[in-house]
């Protein structure tokens, strides 16, 4: 395979989208899974161990996420201009997942709070021991790829064909050579004509 394959493999837009939207599925994926790992003192709940998923420890991130998959998708459909538009919906949303995600990571409490609230019915995770899974730094990973693939993105596409879904259509037929699309007249329309001044030979 010579490079200049490879090189036009990569500005593809069904590998460009395909990729993104993959990438936009992970950081989605990993909000499903458990991010922190609770244990409450022993006086305080009858059930002290409590999995905290993404979604909950870091609701941005599943915003985020879901915005990237749909600016992805739309890429596929999307104009010249539009496309640029979408490439930096893509930088934001994956800079909007890695900062979301790199929040949990940095105060683990704070990301718990919620969840250890419902629990004891008291806001805060104060006295609680919260263990960060591998879920977080993943998607801290997947976020800086979608800004990465947004990048991508405003390179590809400048070597996308323009969609020609809408472009005119050309002529065809009599209508391509010039020649009247008028339906054909009879002997009785060609007398009216010619009883009116017109000449009936213009319309064949």
């Amino acid at each position: 395979m010579s490079s200049e394959t490879a090189a036009a493999r990569w500005r593809r837009k069904s590998t460009v989208v395909l990729v993104t939207v993959l990438l936009a599925a992970a950081a989605f994926g990993t909000t499903t899974r458990t991010w922190l790992d609770v244990v409450l003192p022993q006086a305080a709940v009858e059930t002290p161990n409590i999995a905290v998923a993404g979604s909950e420890a870091a609701t941005a991130v599943t915003a985020f996420a879901v915005v990237a998959v749909a600016a992805a998708l739309a890429a596929s459909i999307a104009g010249k201009i539009a496309r640029w538009v979408i490439s930096g919906v893509l930088v934001v949303a994956g800079f909007g997942v890695a900062y979301a995600s790199a929040a949990v990571i940095k105060d683990p409490q704070q990301g718990a709070a919620g969840a250890v609230g419902k629990a004891v019915g008291v806001s805060g995770a104060a006295g609680a021991d919260v263990t960060l899974t591998v879920m977080p730094y993943l998607a801290v990973a997947a976020g800086g790829l979608i800004v990465l693939a947004g990048i991508w993105l405003a390179i590809a596409a400048r070597s996308w064909a323009a969609s020609r879904k809408y472009a005119a259509q050309p002529a065809t037929g009599a209508a391509s050579k010039g020649e009247s699309t008028q339906p054909p007249i009879d002997e009785i329309d060609s007398w009216d004509r010619l009883t009116k001044g017109e000449d009936p030979t213009n319309y064949r």
